[in-house]
C-alpha cells in the first residue's frame, strides 16, 4: 500500500517521460531550422527590439524532468528551441486579403543552453530580438512554438522601445506544451483592455478563434496538454463498478438538481453508461483540469505534505486497539488533551514499518511522528487558553456569529417557529416551544414583547434535513433535526433559551414530526450532562451542514460555472476576464481533489459527517433553494432578518445585533469590494447600452445561467445583465463568494473544531432514555457518555486531518487587495482604482483589529478568548484563522 502510496505521488506531482518521438520531431525539424537561422544571420542588419522572457522550466532535481531537461538541450543543438512572431494590432498584410493582423518574422529565444536551470523551481530570465518592420504597428499579441520535449510556464514577454510606443508587456501566466501537442500555435495578448466592439480590427479574429480553441468540441478525453473548459454533471463521485455501496445518484439534472463541473471526458463505467469512470489513483492529483487551474509548484509541495496525511485511513484500521483496552473510543477529555500536549507512544506493529527506508519518511508525516511519540496535532485555537470555556452556553451561542458558520442565524419572526415543509407530505412539522416554557429566560417580557424588540432569535437546522433524516439515520448516524432559539441581552450577547430536537414519526413522514424540548441546565448534574448533549446534536447538524452546504456548495461548487463561462466566453483582453480571473485561481483544481477524494462515495466527507451516504444527494435537496442575487452580503442579512434598511447608514442596513462579527466585518469588506467594482466597470462601460451591446459578456451571462447552472435557468431571480449597475451587483457577489465568504467559513475550521467535542460531526446514539443502560452511563462517567455519542477515534482522527488541511494557507496565496502580477493590464484607471482598493482593505483591516482590542465588544472574543478574525484580509502561511485569498485555493 505505502508502495502505491508513493508511486502515485511522483505520477501526479511530477510529469511522465517523454516519448523518442519528441526527439524524431527534434531531428525532422532541424534541417529547416538551421535554414532559418542562417537567413537570420543574413538580416542582422536589420533593426531589432529587444524582449525580455520570463518563465519557469523544469525543475533539475526533479527526477521526473532531469530527462527532458538534457532533451530540451538536445532539441536546442539541433535547433529546435522556442520560437515567437509578433502580431500587429494595427496592421494587416497588405499582401493578402487576410484581416488579421500581420505576423512578423520569426525570433528565437536566446541562450537556452548556457543558462543553466534552477535548482529549485523558479524564474528564469532569457532574450529574444524581434526583427523589426517600420510598418509593423503596434505589436498587440505573439505566437509561440515551443520545440522542446518538455512543458514550461510562460509568466511574461515585454518588449523594450518599440518604436512609436515605447515599452510594450505581455502578462502571460500560463503552460507552454510542445508544439505537438497543439493543433494551432498558442498565443498571447497584450496587457491591454478592450471590449469586443472596441478590439483593434487586425486582432478580432484572433481573439474569436482563441475562444474557440477553449471552448473545444465536447469530445474526447481530455489530457494534461488541452485547454478546454466543458461542462459537465456530477457523474464521477460514484464507483458502480465497485458494488452497490459505492453506487450514489448523478447530480445535475431535474431529479437531482447540481451546478455543473469542468468535464474530463473520461470513459464510462461497465455497470453505470451514464456514469464516468474514477481514476485509480490513491491519492488523486492528476485529475484532468485545464493546467491553467492546476496548483503551482509551490502549493503542490505544501499540498501534498498535508493531503498525504488525510490518507492516513489507509492504515487506521491496524491502530484502533492502540489507544486503550476499548477499541476506537475515547473515554474521556485528556485522551483527546493527548493528542496535542503528546500524542501517543509508537505501537510495537509500527517499528517494523518504520524500519523499511522507503516508507519510513511518508509515514512519519501521515503519522506525524515525532521521535518516539505517534499522532501529535496543533492545539485549537478554541481549547488553547481556556479548556472548559466550549462547554459554556455563552461560547455555544457566540459561535453562531463569530464562529466558523456564522451564517445561519435568523430573527425569529413567528412564534413558535414555523416549518416550511409541505404538510400534505411531512405532516406538522411546526415547533412545540410554548411561551411558557421559555418565560424565565425572556428578562422579564412576553414572547410578543421580545419578538417586537428585536431580541429572539433561531438557528433552524429542522427543515433542511428532516426530509432525509428517517434515511440518514439508516446508517450509523442516530441524530435529530434541531432548532435553537436564543434570547439577545442587553449587553449584546446571546443566551440559548431552548433546543428541540425532532425525528420523524415512526409510522411514516405524513404524520409529521416527535419533538422533545430541552433547556439550558447550569448544575453538574445528569439534567446538566443532558443539556450538554443537546447542544452536541446542534453542533452536529450545524458542522455537518457547514461543510456541505455553507462551504462545499454555496461557495466551491456554486462558483465552478463561473470560472468555465469566463475562460470559455470572456478573452483574456475583455476587463471582466481581467477583473474576475484572480478570484478564480485554484478553484477548479481544488474541487476537482474534492470530488476524487472527499467528498465521493465512501470519501472522507462521508466517513466523517453524520450525513453519510446520502451527503451530496442531500446538497443537491438544499440547492434548490440557492439564489445567486441572496449570495449578496446585504441580501442575505435582510433575508434573515438580523438587518433592516437604513439608508443613513454606511452600507445601507441596520444590524439588529449590533455586535455580529462576521456581519460587521462583512459589509466592510462587502462594500470595499464593492466599491472596487463599481470603479473598475464604469472605466469601461459609461452606460447600460455599453453592457447591452457586449457581445461576449451577453454570451457568458447566457452561458452561466443555461449551461453553467442549467439546472435554475428558468428562476426569475437571475440578473438580465442589462445594465452597469447589474453588471456591477453580479461581479461583486462572484468576488464576494470566492473571496470573503469562502475565508469566513473555512479557515476557522481547525481553531475551532480541531477539539471535536466543541464541533462533532457525528451522533451515534439517540439521546438516553431515563432507566436505561445509556442513562446510567451518562450519570456515572458523563465523559464517556459525551464521547460515545459523538465521533469515534478513527472519525475523529480522520476529521482532523482533514480540517487541518483546509484550514491551511499555501506559501504561495495571494490575498485581497492584491495581485500575484503587478502588471496584469496596462490600463493606467484600473490601476489607479486598484490602488485605491488595496489602501481600503488594509484600512478595513486595521479597523477589524481596533474593535477586537475594544472590550465593550464582547462578541467578538467570548469565554474561549478567541478573537473573530476571519475576515481580517492578510495572514501569513499556514493555520492562522485569518485571510482573505483572493479565491477558493484549498
Amino acid at each position: 500500500m505505502i508502495g502505491k502510496i508513493l508511486g502515485d505521488a511522483l505520477k501526479t506531482t511530477g510529469d511522465t517521460l517523454r516519448t523518442t518521438g519528441d526527439i524524431a520531431d527534434s531531428v525532422l525539424n532541424a534541417g529547416g531550422n538551421f535554414l532559418d537561422r542562417a537567413r537570420d544571420f543574413r538580416r542582422r542588419g536589420k533593426k531589432k527590439i529587444k524582449g525580455k522572457v520570463i518563465l519557469m522550466r523544469s525543475n533539475v532535481l526533479d527526477f521526473t524532468e532531469f530527462h527532458s531537461t538534457i532533451l530540451d538541450n538536445v532539441a536546442e543543438l539541433l535547433g529546435s528551441g522556442i520560437e515567437m512572431n509578433l502580431v500587429s494590432a494595427t496592421e494587416v498584410d497588405r499582401h493578402s486579403n487576410d484581416p488579421r493582423g500581420k505576423i512578423g518574422t520569426k525570433a528565437v529565444v536566446e541562450r537556452w543552453l548556457t543558462s543553466a536551470p534552477p535548482v529549485f523551481a523558479g524564474e528564469s530570465v532569457f532574450q529574444v530580438n524581434f526583427e523589426w518592420e517600420d510598418d509593423f504597428g503596434y505589436p498587440g499579441a505573439f505566437y509561440i512554438r515551443n520545440g522542446h520535449t518538455s512543458e514550461f510556464f510562460l509568466k511574461s514577454l515585454t518588449l523594450e522601445d518599440v518604436p512609436g510606443y515605447g515599452r510594450v508587456h505581455f502578462d502571460c501566466n500560463s503552460w507552454v506544451y510542445p508544439k505537438r501537442r497543439y493543433r494551432k500555435d498558442r498565443i498571447f495578448f497584450v496587457n491591454q483592455s478592450w471590449l469586443p466592439s472596441e478590439t483593434p480590427e487586425p486582432l478580432r479574429k484572433y481573439r474569436e478563434e482563441e475562444l474557440l480553441n477553449l471552448r473545444g468540441d465536447g469530445r474526447g478525453e481530455r489530457k494534461e496538454w488541452d485547454r478546454i473548459y466543458d461542462y459537465d454533471v456530477y457523474n464521477d463521485i460514484a464507483d458502480p463498478d465497485a458494488g452497490d455501496k459505492l453506487v450514489r445518484p448523478i447530480l445535475g439534472g431535474p431529479e437531482y438538481p447540481y451546478p455543473r463541473r469542468g468535464r474530463t471526458g473520461r470513459p464510462r463505467t461497465r455497470r453505470d453508461p451514464n456514469s464516468e469512470r474514477r481514476l485509480q489513483s490513491v491519492i488523486g492529483l492528476n485529475i484532468y483540469v485545464p493546467r491553467d487551474e492546476n496548483f503551482g509548484h509551490l502549493k503542490m509541495g505544501d499540498f501534498l505534505g498535508y493531503a498525504l496525511k488525510a490518507l492516513s485511513a489507509s492504515i487506521k484500521p491496524g491502530l484502533q486497539t492502540v489507544f486503550d483496552t476499548t477499541p476506537g473510543e475515547f473515554d474521556n477529555y485528556k485522551e483527546l488533551y493527548n493528542l496535542y500536549e503528546g500524542g501517543f507512544p509508537i505501537p510495537q506493529n509500527l517499528f517494523t514499518l518504520l524500519s523499511d527506508s522507503l516508507t519510513a519518511p511518508l509515514l512519519k508525516e501521515v503519522l506525524r511522528i515525532d521521535g518516539d511519540r505517534f499522532l501529535r496535532f496543533a492545539v485549537p485555537d478554541v481549547i488553547k487558553d481556556d479548556k472548559s470555556a466550549w462547554r459554556t452556553d455563552a461560547e455555544f451561542a457566540r459561535e453562531m456569529i463569530a464562529g466558523v458558520n456564522p451564517i445561519l442565524i435568523c430573527r425569529l419572526e413567528h412564534f413558535p417557529p414555523l416549518s416550511k415543509l409541505d404538510p400534505k407530505r411531512y405532516g406538522n412539522q411546526n415547533s412545540t416551544i410554548t411561551e411558557e416554557q421559555i418565560k424565565d429566560g425572556l428578562e422579564g417580557l412576553s414572547v410578543h414583547e421580545a419578538m417586537k424588540e428585536n431580541k429572539l432569535y433561531i438557528l433552524d437546522h429542522h427543515d433542511a434535513l428532516m426530509p432525509y433524516l428517517r434515511k440518514i439515520n439508516s446508517t450509523s448516524t442516530k441524530t435529530y433535526a434541531t432548532r435553537t432559539l436564543l434570547f439577545l441581552k442587553d449587553d449584546g450577547t446571546l443566551k440559548p433559551l431552548a433546543i428541540e430536537l425532532s425525528l420523524p414519526h415512526p409510522q411514516g413522514e405524513q404524520l409529521g414530526a416527535i419533538s422533545k424540548l430541552y433547556f439550558p441546565v447550569e448544575k453538574s448534574n445528569v439534567e446538566g450532562s443532558i443539556w450538554q448533549l443537546a447542544k452536541a446534536y446542534v453542533a452536529v447538524n450545524d458542522a455537518g451542514y457547514h461543510q456541505l452546504i455553507s462551504h462545499w456548495l454555496n461557495t466551491h461548487a456554486v462558483l465552478e460555472p463561473f470560472v468555465i463561462a469566463t475562460h470559455r466566453q470572456l478573452s483574456a483582453l475583455h476587463p471582466i476576464h481581467k477583473l474576475l480571473a484572480p478570484h478564480y485561481k485554484d478553484t477548479m483544481f481544488i474541487n476537482a481533489f474534492a470530488r476524487q477524494t472527499l467528498i465521493n462515495a465512501d470519501g472522507l466527507l462521508e466517513a466523517t459527517h453524520f450525513q453519510s451516504k446520502f451527503a451530496m444527494e442531500l446538497s443537491s435537496y438544499i440547492y434548490r433553494e440557492w439564489n445567486f442575487l441572496e449570495q449578496a452580503l446585504p441580501a442575505d442579512l435582510l433575508k434573515r432578518g438580523v438587518a433592516i434598511k437604513d439608508p443613513s447608514s454606511p452600507h445601507g442596513l441596520k444590524l439588529l445585533i449590533e455586535d455580529y462579527p462576521y456581519a460587521v466585518d462583512g459589509l466592510e469588506i462587502w462594500s470595499t469590494i464593492k466599491n472596487w467594482v463599481t470603479d473598475y466597470c464604469s472605466i469601461y462601460y459609461k452606460d447600460d447600452t455599453a453592457v447591452q451591446n457586449d457581445i461576449e459578456l451577453q454570451s457568458w451571462w447566457k452561458e452561466v445561467v443555461e449551461k453553467g447552472h442549467a439546472d435554475k435557468k428558468h428562476e426569475a431571480w437571475w440578473p438580465k445583465m442589462q445594465s452597469l449597475n447589474e453588471l456591477i451587483e453580479s461581479c461583486t457577489i462572484i468576488i464576494w463568494i470566492g473571496s470573503a465568504l469562502h475565508a469566513a467559513v473555512n479557515f476557522g475550521q481547525y481553531p475551532y473544531g480541531g477539539f471535536v467535542p466543541n464541533r462533532p460531526t457525528v451522533s451515534r446514539r439517540f439521546m438516553p432514555e431515563v432507566g436505561s443502560k445509556e442513562y446510567k452511563e451518562l450519570e456515572s462517567c458523563p465523559e464517556k457518555a459525551f464521547l460515545r455519542t459523538i465521533n469515534s477515534q478513527l472519525q475523529c482522527l480522520l476529521g482532523m486531518s482533514l480540517i487541518e488541511i483546509l484550514s491551511r494557507h499555501a506559501s504561495d496565496e495571494v490575498y485581497l487587495g492584491k495581485r500575484g502580477s503587478l502588471e496584469w493590464t496596462c490600463d493606467k484607471d484600473a490601476l489607479e482604482a486598484f490602488d485605491d482598493f488595496g489602501q481600503e482593505v488594509n484600512e478595513v483591516e486595521e479597523r477589524i483589529m481596533e474593535r477586537n482590542r475594544n472590550i465593550k465588544f464582547k462578541n467578538r472574543t467570548g469565554q474561549a478568548n478567541v478573537p473573530y478574525t476571519m475576515l481580517l484580509p492578510s495572514s501569513t502561511e499556514g493555520i492562522t484563522g485569518k485571510g482573505i485569498p483572493n479565491s477558493i485555493s484549498i
